[in-house]
């Protein structure tokens, strides 16, 4: 069995970060990467005048994104890892967590919002912190 390697990609700094890492690990230990973006639809109750997008849309977009930066990544890294992309609807945090069931580690970014704690770890990062049957690292972009 191959070893894999999951990350969870979302477009931030933060997630490319993540990716570079995930990538460098995954060349280190002669593992497949698999490049998870999650999207969901938007729920709209009661607002009035709502613009409806399809949801193929929504999934159309988060497949370009994430060919974007696997496309952006291969201008950094050059050398041959195996790169999978994933995307799936769903939260991001139970996306990942879904395909990194056999995963032997799991790689996400640190993008908080709001409040002391979300400062060190996202919502996402730390719920796959609490729930991956795997190794989790979480890393935080250069400061710069």
């Amino acid at each position: 069995m191959t070893t894999r390697i999951v990350v969870g990609i979302d477009g931030s700094e933060s997630s490319r970060a993540a990716l570079d890492w995930a990538y460098d690990e995954a060349k280190r230990w002669g593992a497949d990467l698999d490049v998870v973006h999650a999207w969901s639809y938007p729920y709209a109750y009661g607002v009035e005048g709502a613009v409806v997008v399809p949801p193929q849309t929504l999934a159309d977009d988060a497949t370009k994104l994430g060919e974007e930066e696997i496309t952006a990544l291969r201008t950094r890294r050059t050398d041959g890892v195996k790169v999978t992309l994933v995307v799936e609807e769903g939260g991001a945090a139970h996306c990942v967590l879904d395909r990194a069931k056999d995963a032997a580690m799991v790689v996400v970014g640190s993008r908080g919002h709001g409040g002391f704690y979300s400062l060190l770890v996202g919502s996402t990062a730390d719920q796959i912190v609490h729930h991956a049957v795997c190794p989790v690292v979480v890393v935080r972009p250069p400061q710069g």
